[in-house]
């Protein structure tokens, strides 16, 4: 079966202005996809690593890519093709409480 990376893009004032039933069952969703096999988190701060021509070793803490909204989490899940995992992400908390979630097909 296809694997799949979900990213959601999410903030508090998002989040707060949706109804909460909708976010409740936008949870519970979360909790059914858990329970059939996909792994979630939430996101914590980001770091950049670089390593040019192996010269050394730098990082800072910061974010390469930018959005107006910040990444909420991460999914890895497995659906039958591409249609099947937007369909899956598309009743989360990102999806439903005016974020944004992207689905990421991985190649083997």
């Amino acid at each position: 079966m296809p694997t799949f990376i979900a990213i959601g893009y999410g903030d508090a004032a998002g989040y707060e202005k949706t109804d909460p039933a909708v976010r409740d069952r936008a949870h519970a969703h979360d909790a059914d996809l858990r329970a059939s096999g996909a792994r979630m988190w939430t996101s914590g701060a980001p770091v950049q690593v670089r390593n040019p021509e192996e010269a050394g070793t730098r990082h800072e803490s910061s974010a390469f890519m930018t959005s107006p909204l910040p990444v909420a989490g991460f999914t890895l899940l497995e659906a039958d093709d591409l249609e099947h995992a937007i369909a899956l992400v598309s009743t989360t908390p990102c999806a439903v409480a005016h974020g944004v979630v992207e689905v990421w097909p991985m190649n083997e």
